[in-house]
């Protein structure tokens, strides 16, 4: 026998002598002594006794790192922040981590929101901020404290589908999903949004005399405009200005007009079939030689208007105008455009009834920036100490035009509100010169055309 198993022979009929020494008779019954109660047990310092019928037991104590406890035989996190058994200040957040916690600023703002510098809490822009918000295939549309992720819509022609990311279309390969109608003995191969049917190269096969042969579709005129044979199917084709409708037969009219991103004309396009024009005003201008815009006809110039001899003629954009001058009485005509008074009944009539008339002709579009300075008069030539009032005198009823002195001696007209059509004013420009102490009036009669804008 060896010594190892001596030893525990020994250890046997030790404890089991120690077993027969616990019994007693009391009263014809069986007594046994709690070892663990009466600390006559052998359990080391790091185990723990459990008492049994005529016997005891020492189980190993388990214990725990700081911040966790045991129950139930297993180390659990202790949640000081539950239990309050934490020391952040008033400012802090506890946040419980295992074995132990930490203390974070308390948040201001909710989750989506942060604080500007004025303490405010603001939307976060997750869709400009985020590197990748939404994967491929999706918009990122921001809402109040968050975002959303919405799928890209895609639209694809016939024989395309939508690819996995929705970003493009790609093609859809009819052979490999099956869905294409080949008979038996012919080779399905696809082509960029279709499929054709081949025998060998060069044939198609022949349902009725069962032989691969060539078939030219295009005779039976399938297209509306182009037809391409092709084995075993057929492609139809638009000329330029016409695009294939999803049926793959009809070429529809593409009206650049409306689709263009621009202005294809100045002033109006008109579509044709596969292309357009550009057109101008029926009376008053000519196509440039761009084919874009349209230049005004000096009728004037050329001598196509219809003025009397009597008359001047003055040209405006897309038109013309025939005006007369004539003098009012106790006035001479010393030019085309001018009238001077020839003499005064007294000082106030003087005074008061303009020295010189002057005609004037002003052209603009309906387009032009409001307000536009359009003209400015003043003293020719002005003098140390002159000083001018100007006012409108006739025609600026509804209020278009008005005046404004730039200093002592000039003076401007402005066009102060937009004239949306075509239309003609006559208006009269009064100014007031105040010269060594005597007044001095001058009149100046302006027509002001504004005409269609068609360049």
């Amino acid at each position: 026998m060896t010594a190892s198993k001596e030893r525990r022979k020994k250890k046997k009929k030790k404890k089991e002598k120690k077993k027969k020494k616990k019994k007693k008779e009391i009263r014809g019954e069986e007594k046994y002594v709690d070892e663990c109660l009466t600390n006559t047990h052998t359990c080391r310092a790091n185990e723990r006794c459990v008492n049994t019928v005529g016997a005891f037991m020492c189980e190993r104590q388990l214990s725990c790192s700081s911040g966790y406890q045991l129950r139930n035989g297993v180390c659990e996190d202790i949640n000081e922040c539950v239990m309050r058994t934490h020391n952040c200040g008033p400012s802090m957040e506890c946040r419980n981590i295992e074995g132990s916690f930490s203390c974070v600023p308390k948040q201001r703002c909710y989750t989506g929101f942060t604080e500007d510098t004025h303490g405010n809490c603001i939307d976060i822009d997750e869709c400009s901020t985020l590197a990748e918000a939404c994967s491929s295939g999706f918009n990122c549309i921001n809402t109040v404290g968050s975002y959303t992720c919405q799928r890209k819509v895609i639209m694809c022609s016939a024989g395309y589908q939508a690819s996995p990311d929705g970003t493009r279309c790609i093609d859809i390969d009819e052979c490999q999903t099956g869905i294409h109608r080949c008979g038996e003995g012919q080779i399905c191969q696809n082509i960029p949004g279709s499929y054709r049917c081949n025998c060998q190269t060069g044939y198609q096969y022949d349902a009725i005399r069962r032989t691969c042969v060539d078939v030219n579709e295009c005779e039976a005129n399938p297209c509306s405009q182009e037809c391409a044979n092709i084995y075993g199917s057929y492609q139809c084709y638009c000329r330029q200005g016409f695009y294939l409708k999803e049926d793959g037969h009809t070429c529809e009219d593409i009206d650049e007009c409306s689709q263009s991103i621009g202005h294809l004309c100045a002033f109006q396009c008109v579509n044709v079939p596969g292309s357009y024009q550009c057109a101008c005003p029926p009376t008053g201008y000519s196509m440039s030689p761009n084919g874009r815009t349209c230049k005004d006809i000096d009728e004037c110039a050329i001598g196509s208007h219809n003025c009397s001899l009597s008359e001047s003629c003055f040209n405006i954009q897309g038109g013309f105008r025939c005006l007369s001058f004539s003098c009012p009485s106790n006035y001479k005509k010393v030019s085309d455009t001018r009238c001077e008074r020839v003499s005064c009944l007294s000082v106030q009539d003087c005074q008061s009834s303009p020295l010189r008339i002057t005609y004037y002709q002003l052209s603009f579009q309906t387009n032009i920036v409001i307000p536009a300075q359009i003209f400015r008069i003043g003293p020719s030539p002005a003098y140390a100490g002159d000083s001018i009032t100007i006012s409108i005198t006739r025609g600026n009823q509804e209020g278009y035009f008005s005046t404004r002195r730039l200093n002592s001696f000039t003076g401007a007209v402005y066009l102060q509100r937009q004239v949306m059509e075509p239309r003609d004013f006559l208006i009269d420009v009064e100014m007031k010169l105040l010269r060594q102490g005597i007044f001095t009036t001058f009149l100046a009669r302006i027509y002001v055309f504004i005409t269609a804008n068609a360049t």
